[in-house]
């Protein structure tokens, strides 16, 4: 059995349709297909990547959905106007340029007109928006938390509501950051699963599952015998990865066909 998977779109409608076709190409219009989270930010048309996997779910088709640290970013916003979260050692505001936030907003109406401004101080540190030039209006937090509330779609706040931390088969766990080495998959966190670095990539022990996740960006698909990363910093203008995968066979996707994707590569 394969089962596909498409690394961190971060709203690259473009390239996620020409991965979309490359797995159509390889294993049919009924592929089971796992997307890795982060569907959101930086690129610049969230809103169509959200509307292209709704539809999807709303057909029936084989796929599944993790969710990633920027889908909760863009959904806690939604839904509590909560910009922050405890994990970014930077204290940065997801509307931040550098999170992307904004790029996400303007793909459902609401570029601002005006760079947003911040405070700091008054959040015990913690990068908190004070204004967001709407039209000729600044609005602060709680008004930009409504107007984004009423310009997206219900159907694409479910969406973000259900999607999974994990995803296991027999092989492979797929899962978008990684997961806390030593601990039982029923007891690892969400905050781990959706946020984890360190002490996951630099653990080269058997987790049990060959891992394969998305979240930090590499320059090209890397094996490294226990974990699979398929972020190529889409969010970064770079590719999208999608990969074929065969109990714990890994095959890249391009335009030439399959590509091997071997322990070490």
């Amino acid at each position: 059995m394969t089962i596909y998977a498409v690394g961190d779109i971060h709203g690259q409608m473009a390239r996620l349709a020409e991965v979309m076709d490359l797995i159509a190409r390889d294993g049919g219009p009924d592929a089971e297909i796992v997307f890795l989270g982060d569907y959101t930010d930086r690129g610049p048309d969230s809103r169509a990547v959200l509307a292209f996997l709704v539809a999807g779910q709303a057909e029936g088709r084989n796929w599944r959905f993790l969710l990633g640290n920027h889908d909760r970013l863009f959904l806690r916003f939604l839904t509590d106007g909560q910009e922050n979260d405890s994990n970014m050692k930077s204290r940065m505001s997801w509307l931040n340029p550098r999170l992307g936030g904004t790029e996400t907003l303007s793909s459902y109406g609401l570029a601002p007109q005006r760079t947003p401004t911040f405070l700091l101080a008054q959040n015990g540190g913690w990068e908190t928006l004070h204004s967001y030039g709407l039209g000729d209006r600044d609005l602060p937090r709680a008004e930009l938390s409504a107007a984004v509330r009423a310009a997206v779609p219900a159907a694409h706040v479910r969406f973000l509501q259900s999607l999974e931390p994990h995803i296991a088969t027999d092989d492979i766990l797929f899962v978008h950051a990684g997961l806390r080495p030593g601990v039982p998959l029923a007891d690892q966190t969400v905050d781990d699963l959706i946020w984890i670095r360190g002490p996951f990539l630099d653990d080269a022990s058997d987790h049990g599952w060959l891992v394969v996740h998305g979240h930090t960006p590499v320059d090209r698909p890397e094996h490294r015998g226990n974990r699979v990363d398929l972020d190529t910093g889409a969010g970064y203008g770079r590719a999208l990865t999608a990969a074929a995968i065969e109990g714990r066979d890994v095959f890249i996707l391009t335009p030439a066909g399959r590509v091997p994707l071997l322990p070490g590569a």
